[in-house]
């Protein structure tokens, strides 16, 4: 930390006001703050595209210890609107590390403040629910508490036309990532290689480590903007499709799920986090804003088939409610912390779905078996 550090200020719409010192960017953002609860991976974190639009504080104690490097990113930025964390170290110790984190934050022009007691914040969102906030450098309460109020709320707006892709593309992996992961086989990691699979992902806010996952399992990828049409993914004959996670209120993608419905059935289809909430909105359910979100690499699963439980890496705001989901559709997994659904399956239409991130980076790698769950309906099929 630097003795020039300036005194900035985190003040929640509740009025609550939590003091601390700056570095990042200098300025003024407003926002949804959330915490995530994982020990390690503030930069995955940081460039997760579902972040967007919202100020993130994780609630492990010290942030910066390892740095920053050019592999551990999940999009091409940083992602959230600000960052809060307790304490702040500026000497990394990692064989990987390029720059701090302080360096990062203020070359994405992102705000951030340390030196907060991230315990009482956690533990207020956790009673209370997750709130606006914004970091500013002035402890004016009600000039704050203005200016909050005449932001969007999150979850009044469309955060995923922020992080979507615009264009149709196909990805390859790139060089850097060519030792990425232990499980990238051999085979794979040459471009050249032919894929047994072709797999159109729609890009909600997708992570690259979804795309490397599929990668590593034999797919060529076509990545698809949020509002394709249904006659622009035929042209692609996919041999299946991937619907991503992503940031912000499912209802505002219900454009998106008439293209959905028309493939379930005729494709075999995975859908991750706000890829699941769209199948499930597809066929009948609600989805509902949680109080405070499941964020962290430690959140229990439960698959209903098995028996088995999962530790598993989440971060989602919303979930459904299966009350009225179609008959053809069954609930596969459960949240044990609070008994939401987790977890989509449909044999009839070739559905699977989870309510948590199959691809960790950060969390634990548990739940890569999804991905070959899917390749085995690709063979199916």
């Amino acid at each position: 930390m630097y003795k020039t550090d300036k005194k900035i200020y985190l003040i929640l719409e509740d009025g609550t006001i939590f003091p601390g010192k700056s570095f990042g960017a200098n300025k003024e953002v407003i926002g949804e703050v959330v915490f995530n609860t994982s020990m390690t991976g503030y930069q995955e974190m940081l460039t997760d595209p579902s972040y967007a639009g919202q100020i993130l504080m994780p609630t492990y104690p010290m942030i910066g210890n390892y740095g920053i490097n050019a592999h551990d990113v999940e999009s091409n930025k940083i992602q959230v609107s600000g960052f809060v964390i307790g304490n702040l170290c500026d000497y990394p110790s990692h064989p990987m590390s390029q720059e701090t984190i302080r360096e990062y934050l203020e070359k994405n022009d992102i705000p951030g403040i340390y030196d907060l007691d991230t315990r009482a914040i956690a533990r207020k969102l956790r009673d209370s629910g997750v709130m606006m906030g914004i970091l500013s450098a002035s402890n004016d309460i009600s000039l704050s508490l203005d200016k909050i109020s005449k932001s969007p709320r999150y979850g009044e707006f469309d955060v995923v036309s922020k992080v979507t892709t615009q264009n149709i593309y196909e990805w390859e992996l790139p060089d850097s990532d060519s030792n990425k992961r232990s499980f990238i086989d051999l085979v794979n990691r040459t471009k050249k290689t032919t894929k047994k699979y072709n797999v159109v992902l729609f890009d909600y806010g997708v992570k690259f480590n979804i795309l490397r996952s599929l990668y590593a399992r034999n797919c060529s990828i076509t990545v698809v903007p949020k509002n394709v049409s249904l006659d622009d993914v035929l042209n692609l004959n996919p041999d299946g499709i991937v619907l991503s996670p992503g940031p912000g209120n499912p209802e505002f993608l219900d454009g998106s799920i008439e293209v959905i419905r028309s493939l379930a059935g005729s494709k075999p289809i995975l859908g991750i986090c706000l890829g699941h909430q769209l199948l499930g909105r597809a066929f009948g359910a609600k989805t509902f804003k949680l109080p405070f979100g499941h964020r962290g690499g430690n959140q229990p699963i439960r698959e209903l088939s098995t028996g088995k439980v999962y530790v598993t890496a989440q971060n989602h705001g919303y979930a459904l409610k299966s009350d009225n989901l179609s008959n053809d559709v069954k609930v596969s997994h459960i949240n044990i912390n609070d008994n939401t659904v987790a977890g989509l399956v449909s044999d009839k239409l070739r559905i699977l779905s989870i309510q948590y991130h199959s691809e960790a980076s950060p969390g634990p790698h548990d739940s890569e078996y999804i991905f070959d769950k899917f390749i085995q309906m690709l063979d199916k099929s």
